[in-house]
C-alpha cells in the first residue's frame, strides 16, 4: 500500500471522525448534567487546573460519573481544587458546581493536602517540575494520587516519586494513558504477544507532528495576569512562562517529554524491552524565544529475544502531516495504531515464505481483523525500445505486489483518558493492577529524557540496565 488513504479509507475515515465528534459532543452534554452522590465515591482533589486539568482529566471524571450513574455504581465526587493561577481556580470552581461538586479552593497544594481530610485520591495536572514535590507529598499524607506524564523533568524527580510510592505503600499511576486504551490492549495482547501477526518485528516508527497553528504560546487577557510578585513566589519569572511552561528548561523537557514521552512508552510496551541506545538531532530552529528544541529526531536500538530492532522517532512543532501515529514492522507484515481513528490498520506482506493468509483469514473469521476490499490496478512503463526493433514500444515492468490491507476490529468507545483513570480508580477499590504504575513510568521517564540529553552531546547514549531500576 502507498504511503496515504485509498478513497475508501479516506471515506471510511471521514465518517469515524464524524462520528467520533457527534459522540464527544453528547459526552460532553452528557457530562455536565449533575449526578447524585453514591455512597461508596471516592472524594478527590485536582492539583493543576490548566488545559489537560481541566478540559481533559476533569471532563473524562465528569464522564466517567455520568456513565457509572446508569449503572448505580460509585464515581468520583471532586471535594478541592488548587492551582496558583486565580483564573484557573475561578474556571474549575465554577464548572464543577454546575456539576454538583461543592468544591474548596487552594492556591497552595501544601495546604490543601493539610486541611482536606476526607480525599482518598488527588490528580496531579501541573507542569512537569512540580510534578515530584507534589506526588510525593500527596503520597506521604496518604493519598494515592494519579499524575499526569511525563512522570517528572528530571529523572531523580522521578525516581523519588517511586521512592515515595514504595515508601507509602499508595497507589501512583502515572498518565501514559494508551496503556488503558481498548485499542492499544487489542493490538498488544491479542494481535502481537498471542497471535504474532506481524512475526519477528524489525522496526517501529512513531511520530507527533503539530502545525505552528497548534504550537503558537498562549497568552491571556490583561485583566486575567497575575502579578509579578505572585508570579515569583511561586518560581514563575512571567505569564509566558506560566503559560507556556513546557518550552523552558526549568519547567519541562520540550515537546519530546509533552508529545513523544506518550508514543515512546508505546515502544517500550511492545517490545517488551528497554533500549540499548538512543542517538537524536534537533533544534530551537523555529521559535527563537523557546529554551527547548522545537523539532527532534531519535533512532533507538532495542535488544529483543527474536533480535535487533530499531525504532525511529521525530516530534515536529512545524507541520501537522499525518498528525500523530505509530507502527510496528515485521517480516509478516506492519500495524499501524493511534489514539486517532484515522489510523488503526494492519497490512499483510505478500510473496513471503511461508505464506501467512491462512493465520490472517483464521484471524478475520474470529472477527478480529477484517479484510479491506481494494481493486488491483496493473501497471505497465511505455518507453521506447533501446533495441532495432521498431514494433517494440513498450514493455510490463514487475510491480511488486502491495501488501494486503486489513482492519483492526477493537472498539473505543470512551473517551481516551477514561479507561486509564477508570483503571486508577478501581485498583483504590478493588485492588485492581495499575496499567501504569511508577517502576513502569520510571522506564520511560529515563527513556525518553535522555534523548535531550543525546541532541545536547551530539552522540549516541548508552543505556546500562540499571538505569532503569530504582
Amino acid at each position: 500500500m502507498k504511503q496515504g488513504l485509498t478513497r475508501r479509507q479516506f471515506v471510511t475515515a471521514g465518517a469515524a471522525a464524524s462520528a467520533w465528534l457527534a459522540f464527544s459532543h453528547n459526552a460532553l452534554a452528557e457530562a455536565s448534567v449533575a449526578t447524585k452522590p453514591h455512597p461508596d465515591d471516592l472524594n478527590i482533589a485536582l492539583i493543576g487546573c490548566g488545559r489537560q486539568g481541566r478540559d481533559i482529566l476533569m471532563n473524562a471524571c465528569l464522564k466517567m460519573n455520568r456513565l457509572h450513574a446508569r449503572g448505580r455504581l460509585p464515581g468520583v465526587r471532586f471535594r478541592a481544587v488548587c492551582d496558583i493561577w486565580p483564573y484557573a481556580q475561578r474556571y474549575v470552581s465554577r464548572s464543577l458546581g454546575k456539576f454538583g461538586h461543592e468544591v474548596n479552593v487552594y492556591a497552595d497544594y501544601r495546604e490543601l493536602l493539610d486541611k482536606e481530610k476526607t480525599l482518598h485520591a488527588v490528580i496531579v495536572a501541573t507542569p512537569d517540575w512540580m510534578h515530584a514535590p507534589i506526588t510525593c507529598a500527596a503520597l506521604e499524607a496518604g493519598k494515592h494520587v494519579y499524575c499526569e506524564k511525563l512522570m517528572s523533568n528530571t529523572i531523580e524527580g522521578a525516581r523519588q516519586m517511586v521512592l515515595a510510592q514504595r515508601k507509602t505503600g499508595k497507589l501512583l499511576q502515572i498518565g501514559h494513558q494508551r496503556r488503558s486504551n481498548p485499542r492499544y490492549l487489542h493490538m498488544k495482547y491479542k494481535l502481537l504477544d498471542e497471535n504474532h501477526l506481524l512475526g519477528c518485528i524489525t522496526h517501529a516508527s512513531a511520530q507527533w507532528h503539530r502545525g505552528k497553528a497548534m504550537s503558537k504560546d498562549i497568552g491571556c487577557a490583561k485583566i486575567y495576569e497575575m502579578d509579578d510578585a505572585t508570579l515569583r513566589k511561586f518560581g514563575y519569572e512571567n505569564m509566558q512562562q506560566l503559560l507556556n511552561w513546557r518550552w523552558y528548561k526549568k519547567y519541562g523537557g520540550g515537546p519530546i517529554c509533552d508529545l513523544g514521552a506518550h508514543q515512546i512508552d508505546v515502544f517500550n510496551w511492545f517490545f517488551n524491552a528497554m533500549p540499548s541506545s538512543v542517538i537524536a538531532a534537533g533544534g530551537v530552529d523555529y521559535y527563537k524565544n523557546h529554551d527547548w528544541y522545537d523539532n527532534v529526531i531519535a533512532v533507538y536500538e532495542y535488544h529483543t529475544p527474536e533480535g535487533t530492532s530499531r525504532a525511529t522517532y521525530d516530534v515536529l512543532t512545524t507541520t501537522s502531516s499525518m498528525g500523530y501515529l505509530e507502527k510496528f514492522m515485521g517480516i509478516e507484515g506492519s500495524l499501524v495504531v493511534s489514539e486517532s481513528p484515522r489510523w488503526n490498520q494492519a497490512f499483510r506482506e505478500i510473496g513471503i515464505e511461508p505464506d501467512t493468509a491462512p493465520r490472517w483469514i483464521q484471524l478475520g473469521e474470529k472477527g478480529i481483523i477484517k479484510r479491506v476490499e481494494e481493486v488491483a490496478v496493473a501497471k505497465t512503463e511505455q518507453r521506447k525500445c533501446l533495441d532495432d526493433d521498431p514494433d517494440d514500444k513498450s514493455v510490463d515492468v514487475y510491480v511488486s505486489p502491495p501488501p494486503e490491507t486489513w482492519e483492526v476490529i477493537a472498539d473505543q468507545y470512551k473517551t481516551i483518558h477514561l479507561p486509564h483513570l477508570e483503571n486508577f480508580f478501581d485498583a483504590i477499590r478493588k485492588g485492581t493492577p495499575l496499567n501504569c504504575p511508577a517502576e513502569v513510568a520510571y522506564r520511560t521517564a529515563v527513556t525518553v529524557l535522555k534523548v535531550n540529553e543525546a541532541v545536547a552531546a551530539r552522540k549516541e547514549i548508552v543505556f546500562k540496565p540499571e538505569d532503569f531500576e530504582v
